[in-house]
Parts: structure tokens; sequence; C-alpha cells
């Protein structure tokens, strides 16, 4: 399997990140052991969680995600075969986003305690912190590089200008410098990455680590109409992806993936990959059968025509 290099850092992962916002909430911890054993053995070694994951579950403090991680790394003594990717900057109880340096250096402490590790492989921004200046953010990171409890370090949900700051000041400051970034990004949402953040990517050899890579399912081909969501919990949130263009995007969908042998969801993650900037789509998977699946997508390889049909007909 081709590996891809996560920026300038060193690192590289193989074409699919498993998202790891599924452990403890919507998998238990013995299908999260399942699940991530089948992830290794299958070639990849990415695994992508915050220490928010996942707060939003009633009864749950946050870190719940990383737990897991951690008892699974413990359990198969795994630690050199995978890369940890975390966050951190989510609100954790405090009311608000948080990248100020008292609490990344209290959150890296709690990360790697759960974690059972004593490195983070990649250690992410989260969410913008309007509140902390981009160079205390970075100097607290700067010190967890240089301390060795960190590798590299990059940033999540952040704009392009944000981003080109920040590369900026550590560039200025002789500061470690964010090397990749992880946008939402897909057939469908493509405004939330094109443009000026994926040319700074690009410009800048950042990996982009895309997260919502199948747009919380509309790209998987489960739902083929707006009828098909009756009885989702999705629906709410996907009704408005059946306008002309989602019918136009899952209709090509279909038809690439006849020609493949492949799913549409196959497709869809196969196209993000020949996207320029991008590093790898992070994944996720509840069953063994929909993470055998989905992996498959790292094998496929579109033509030309394919690509050019699939982006023509999600151009706005």
């Amino acid at each position: 399997m081709k590996m891809r290099a996560l920026g300038h850092s060193g690192l590289s992962t193989a074409p699919l990140v498993f998202g790891g916002n599924v452990f403890g909430w919507t998998a238990d911890k013995a299908r999260s052991f399942e699940l991530l054993d089948a992830f290794v053995e299958a070639g990849f070694n990415a695994i992508d969680t915050a220490d928010a994951y996942s707060r939003w579950v009633p009864g749950h403090a946050g870190g719940e995600s990383e737990t897991i991680i951690g008892e699974w790394l413990k359990a198969r003594g795994r630690r050199d075969d995978v890369l940890i990717l975390t966050k951190v900057g989510s609100d954790m109880g405090q009311g608000h986003n948080d990248l100020s340096p008292a609490w990344i250096e209290r959150a890296v402490e709690d990360s790697l305690r759960r974690l059972n590790t004593d490195v983070i492989d990649l250690y992410q921004a989260h969410f913008p912190d309007p509140d902390t200046p981009q160079e205390e953010t970075l100097a607290a990171f700067d010190r967890l590089v240089k301390a060795g409890k960190v590798r590299a370090i990059g940033v999540s949900n952040h704009s392009a200008e944000a981003t080109a700051e920040a590369l900026a000041i550590s560039a200025r400051e002789g500061l470690a410098r964010y090397q990749t970034l992880q946008p939402h990004y897909n057939l469908y949402s493509r405004a939330t990455f094109e443009g000026p953040l994926q040319e700074l990517a690009v410009r800048e050899g950042l990996g982009a680590i895309t997260y919502f890579s199948l747009e919380s399912g509309f790209l998987s081909g489960k739902y083929a109409s707006v009828d098909d969501l009756k009885g989702s919990p999705r629906a709410a949130s996907l009704k408005d992806r059946f306008d002309e263009r989602g019918v136009r995007i899952l209709a090509t969908l279909r038809a690439v993936a006849a020609r493949n042998q492949a799913t549409p969801a196959q497709v869809a993650l196969a196209w993000l990959l020949t996207r320029p900037g991008v590093a790898a789509p992070i994944v996720s998977a509840t069953t063994l059968e929909q993470l055998a699946d989905t992996l498959k997508a790292a094998e496929l390889a579109l033509s030309d025509a394919d690509v050019a049909e699939l982006t023509a007909a999600s151009d706005a």
C-alpha cells in the first residue's frame, strides 16, 4: 500500500485514516477493538480522535474515544504500528474553545494518560480560539515538540487566513509549524476546502486530512432519494442535499461505481484521493462489514475520465 506524507512532518499515513469519534459512542469497547484490529491488519495505520470525543453523548465528559484507543494499544502492544492523531481546543467544560498555553499543557497530559502513550504523533488545534493569540498557542505546541511529547502539529477548522498567519508566525519565531490541516471536504461540499485553503495547502506542503468525507452518509449510496431518509436520524441534516446538484452527484457516483465494479462510497473516497493537497480522507465504521467495504477505496484507481465526470457533476 502506497503511503502518503503528512506534510513535511516525516510521518506517513496509509490512504485512509480511521475516524475514532465512534469509539465509546456508537461502537462499544469490544466492537471498537474489533474495528481497530481489522483496520491495522488490513495495512492501515492512522487513527484520528480528539479529547472532546464524545462529550455530545448524555453522561459523557469527553475522553471516551481516547480511553478506548489507549486500552486497545495497551492490550495489543501495537503502538509502533500506528500513528495516533488527536486534537485539543474544543470546549471540555470551560464553556469556550481553548488554545491557551495553560490549557494545552494540561490537556496534553490528559490525552497522553488516556491514550497510554508517551508521545502523540500528530497533535491538532481543533477549533480556533479567538481569545488566545496564535503566537501563544504555537509557542505552547513548540514546547511539547521539544519535550518529545508531540511529534508534529496540525490545525483543524481554521480559515486560510488564520492558517497562513500561523505559518508566518512559526517561520518568524522559529516555532514548530503546522504540517497538516483538517477541512470538511467531499464531492458535495467542495467550497469548504477548494480555493484559498487548498491553494495554501498545496503551496506550503500541508497535508489535508478530510473529515465528513462522505457528507455524513449522503455519498455512501445508502440514500437514493429523499424518501430513503424517512425514519433515519440523519433525515433533518441530509434532506437539503437532495437538490438538483445533489441528485446529479449521486447519479454520477452510481454510474462511475458500476463501471468500476465499486460502491458509491468507494468512488467518493477515491475521488478525494485524487484532489491536490489531500493526504488522506477520514473514514469511520461501526461494523466489520462496513469497514471492509470502505477500505477498498484505497485500492480503487479512477480513470482521468471518471475523475473529470465526477468533478463536473459536482461543480456548483
